[in-house]
């Protein structure tokens, strides 16, 4: 068996990318979205008249819908290739505001909706601020079911099983990412990989948590910088991998064995249920890293979505043109 054949086993494995064209060839339980991705996808020449299509239906749409509606669409037909959910992000720029989120949620899943897809098989992506997970929670008492997105820490990790969300995403390359750069060249990357990765770690201590407190948010691993960090999660719940990772977990036959499982080993060092804003706002405050990923992140996916709004823009003033 391959490695992604064993793999499959262990954990959902989820396709992290807006190219629906490709995910097929892995066959993936799921598939995760992000403006980062649907940018890079509306950009290659194969979707151009996916994006053309939608301009020329809703051209007279404020520009936050037909943002909503490219996103959508993307998730329609990722939905085609994948016998689970999708998840589809809501406006990185409303990622301190409850209300708005909870709004621009509903309205994403109506549009859903109207095309025939149960609420079921979607998720809608938040980033995991304070705001964003009381918007989930709001959501989640309705129905609609929430991926928690941008999670680096277990603070965040703590807020988002009380407030009963369906499922968050601890960004495992990420968490690498920042360590790498702090150690700067004292960084051994073989004293910091596979289990001792600080990524996997993160994951591994969240999984602890959840199991030991009885807590059924799932744990979607994300951010995947190599296969040792992919192989050091198996058993996780969810793994969303890049179709490059997916390429090279294909092309391999080294065994995998399942590393987490659904009994935690009891850790007393784990903190207590329940996190009160203020007490979230320090721990977060006090974790450098997790605030500095956090905000990072939330620019990133702010600044794709203004460049995808420049996109369906030069679209819509070409629908014009030639109207």
């Amino acid at each position: 068996m391959t490695e992604l054949e064993q793999l499959k086993r262990y954990s959902t494995v989820v396709a992290d990318t807006g190219n629906f064209l490709d995910i097929a060839r892995y066959s993936p339980q799921e598939a995760t979205t992000n403006p980062t991705l649907i940018l890079k996808a509306v950009q290659d020449p194969a979707y151009a008249p996916l994006l053309a299509g939608v301009v020329a239906q809703d051209a007279g749409r404020d520009m936050a819908e037909l943002v909503e509606r490219i996103l959508v669409r993307f998730g329609l037909e990722i939905l085609k290739v994948v016998p689970g959910r999708v998840s589809t992000e809501v406006d990185a720029r409303l990622s301190f505001d409850t209300a708005a989120t909870v709004e621009r949620a509903r309205k994403v899943m109506a549009l859903y909706e109207a095309a025939g897809i149960p609420r079921e098989r979607i998720l809608i992506k938040i980033a995991a601020t304070w705001e964003g997970m009381q918007a989930a929670r709001i959501l989640e008492r309705e129905g609609i079911h929430c991926n928690l997105t941008l999670v680096f820490s277990l603070c965040q990790a703590q807020v988002c099983g009380d407030a009963g969300v369906r499922l968050i995403s601890p960004f495992v390359g990420r968490i690498y990412d920042w360590y790498k750069k702090a150690a700067g060249s004292t960084w051994e990357e073989a004293a910091n990989s596979g289990a001792r990765d600080p990524g996997v770690q993160s994951v591994t201590r969240i999984h602890q948590y959840y199991k030991q407190r009885g807590i059924t948010t799932q744990i979607m691993g994300a951010s995947f910088r190599n296969l040792g960090q992919i192989r050091a999660l198996a058993g996780c719940e969810l793994l969303t991998i890049s179709p490059q990772l997916l390429s090279q977990l294909e092309a391999s036959k080294e065994p995998l064995a399942a590393v987490l499982g659904d009994v935690a080993t009891p850790d007393a060092h784990l903190p207590a249920l329940g996190l009160e804003e203020p007490d979230f706002r320090f721990q977060l405050n006090q974790d450098a890293m997790a605030t500095e990923k956090l905000a990072e992140g939330i620019r990133s996916f702010t600044a794709d979505t203004i460049a995808l709004e420049g996109l369906i823009q030069t679209a819509r003033e070409r629908a014009g043109a030639t109207g």
